[in-house]
C-alpha cells in the first residue's frame, strides 16, 4: 500500500539521520578520535538497529567529510592537518564574504531586518551568541559547540540564501571536527576560545559590514593560532 510505504521511507530516512546525527556529535565530543575505525555491523549492534539505516548515515557522514571509507572494510573518523584547517577557515571566509556582499548589494534574499519577524529571528540568533560566549568563557567545549552551530545556522538563514547556508554548516562542522582534534587535549579551556558572537550579531544589525569583517578576520586568526600552537606541541 502507498501509505505503508511511505510512512517506511520516512521512519528510516529519521532512523538514519538520528544515527547520523548520534555518530557526529560522538565524533564532535571526542569519544569517537581521529582515525578511529568501524564498521556497519559495529554501530548497527551498538544501535540496535538494521545495517541499511547505519550505511546510509555513515555514507552521509562521509559526504560531509566527517568520516572517511576505507574500502570494503568500514569507516574511520576523518583526520583533519592544521593545513586541511586553514582551508576550511579560508573556505567559510569567502562563502560568509559572499553574505556581507549580499548585504551591501540590498539584495533581495536578505530579510529586512526592520520587519517584525526578522527582528525576532535576529534576537534569537542573539541569545544563541550569548549562551555559546557563556560557554566559551567557562571553558565548556561542548555546549560551546552546540550553540555555535545554531548560532551560525540561523544568522546565515538571514542572508536568504539556503544553499550558502547548508555549505557554510558543512564547513563549520569539518572545522569544528578539527579543532576538536587538538583542543580536547587541554583540561582548561577558559579564556582559549573565540567568544564575540554577539558583537558580529550587533555589527550586521547596523549593517556595519566593515565592523564585521572585522571581527570575522579576528575570529580566524584567533583560531588558526590556536590550532596551529596546539599542533607544535
Amino acid at each position: 500500500m502507498p501509505g505503508s510505504t511511505g510512512s517506511g521511507a520516512v521512519t528510516r530516512s529519521t532512523l538514519r539521520q538520528q544515527i547520523a546525527d548520534a555518530l557526529r556529535d560522538e565524533v564532535l565530543a571526542g569519544r569517537l578520535g581521529p582515525g578511529r575505525a568501524f564498521t556497519v555491523k559495529e554501530i548497527a549492534e551498538q544501535y540496535g538497529v538494521s545495517a541499511t539505516p547505519v550505511r546510509e548515515a555513515l555514507v552521509n557522514l562521509s559526504a560531509q567529510g566527517l568520516l572517511e571509507s576505507d574500502q570494503h572494510r568500514g569507516f574511520r573518523v576523518r583526520e583533519y592537518s592544521v593545513a586541511d584547517y586553514r582551508d576550511i577557515i579560508e573556505a567559510r571566509s569567502l562563502v560568509i564574504e559572499g553574505m556581507f556582499l549580499a548585504l551591501e548589494d540590498g539584495h533581495e534574499g536578505y530579510r529586512n531586518l526592520e520587519d517584525p519577524r526578522a527582528a525576532a529571528a535576529v534576537a534569537g540568533v542573539r541569545r544563541r551568541g550569548e549562551e555559546a560566549q557563556r560557554a566559551a568563557a567557562a571553558g565548556d567545549l561542548t555546549v560551546l559547540i552546540g550553540y555555535d552551530l545554531r548560532f551560525w545556522r540561523e544568522l546565515s538563514a538571514l542572508f536568504g540564501n539556503p544553499y550558502l547556508a547548508d555549505f557554510l554548516h558543512r564547513l563549520r562542522v569539518q572545522s569544528w571536527v578539527c579543532a576538536v582534534q587538538h583542543l580536547r587535549r587541554l583540561t582548561d579551556l577558559r579564556g582559549r576560545l573565540w567568544s564575540r558572537h554577539t558583537e558580529l550579531v550587533d555589527a550586521l544589525s547596523q549593517r556595519d559590514t566593515e565592523g564585521a569583517r572585522a571581527i570575522i578576520a579576528e575570529y580566524n586568526a584567533h583560531s588558526l593560532a590556536v590550532i596551529e600552537r596546539l599542533a607544535d606541541g
